[in-house]
């Protein structure tokens, strides 16, 4: 579906007051959608099918006002206690023990939160203040980044 098409129809949606229309055209399908003032508006492009090949270049017309609003997460409450390294997050001190700290567990400055292991050693990471851990972000065994944010301590 060309450009021209995609201006008409995206022109039909506008001028006629439906809410939504939505065409297929062989393989190619185009969904346009329209709410009332104040509310988003967009139009979609053709959606790729199984086996097709994309249209480049893919642009929605400059006429068609639209709008994409991302819900950004909110920020955690607490202090955020971070990754001083590059390395492997492990909550445990050995595979069959249990977890450093959990969440609900009241911990203080210093208490060791997890091992992070850089480069063969195990470098034992601590509460640099005291609280609850409210959540834990890293899974046990995965990487994690310098300045990556580990446990939220409220």
């Amino acid at each position: 579906m060309d450009l021209r098409k995609l201006k008409k129809l995206i022109d039909l949606v506008q001028d006629s007051g439906i809410a939504e229309l939505e065409i297929t055209e062989g393989e190619e399908k185009v969904r346009i959608t329209r709410t009332v003032a104040g509310q988003t508006l967009y139009a979609g492009m053709p959606m790729m099918q199984p086996g097709m090949m994309p249209m480049y270049p893919q642009q929605a017309p400059a006429a068609a006002p639209a709008a994409i609003v991302a819900a950004e997460p909110a920020a955690p409450e607490g202090h955020v206690v971070k990754s001083p390294m590059v390395g492997t997050f492990y909550r445990t001190p050995s595979p069959n023990a249990k977890p450093f700290v959990e969440v609900g567990q009241a911990v203080k400055t210093g208490d060791t939160l997890c091992i992070i292991e850089a480069m063969k050693l195990m470098n034992e990471i601590e509460a640099d203040e005291g609280g609850v851990i409210k959540t834990i972000l890293i899974e046990n065994g995965q990487p994690v980044e310098y300045g990556e944010p580990l446990f939220i301590i409220g």
